[in-house]
């Protein structure tokens, strides 16, 4: 019975695309794009992760930010790391698979010193987290 509960709530969250739709920003431009209008909603189930490219030229430095599927990302980002010097001439690729992760940098916090548990873990990963503990 439990099991059967569990499934519904599972597949319901997947149905619905909640679990498996990330949110990246999407630009080509000079600036670290992080305005609210560059804000795309991932393609369900295809593209998992977002990506960043920081290239140095002649020019400054240009940002590309998407959507991508975790394994282009991966093997572009493989691809590149004998380039990412961040001299000129310089291209760097990373992947990431949180909500709008390939934003700006953001200034370091310190951690916490409570000992909280750390925020902005993926649904689909708090949903894991909830089937190993009842399953168990």
């Amino acid at each position: 019975m439990r099991l059967r509960t569990v499934s519904a709530l599972l597949m319901s969250l997947l149905g619905s695309g909640l679990a498996l739709q990330i949110q990246c920003y999407q630009c080509e431009m000079t600036d670290d794009c992080a305005a609210p209008e560059f804000i795309v909603n991932c393609t369900v189930n295809v593209q998992d992760m977002c990506q960043k490219e920081v290239l140095v030229n002649d020019d400054g430095i240009l940002y590309r930010k998407a959507c991508a599927s975790s394994s282009a990302c991966l093997i572009s980002s493989s691809g590149y790391q004998q380039f990412c010097t961040g001299k000129l001439h310089s291209v760097c690729i990373s992947c990431c698979s949180t909500p709008l992760c390939n934003g700006p940098r953001q200034k370091r916090r310190p951690l916490p010193s409570s000992g909280a548990a750390p925020t902005g873990l993926p649904l689909l990963m708090l949903v894991l987290l909830l089937l190993d503990s009842i399953l168990c």
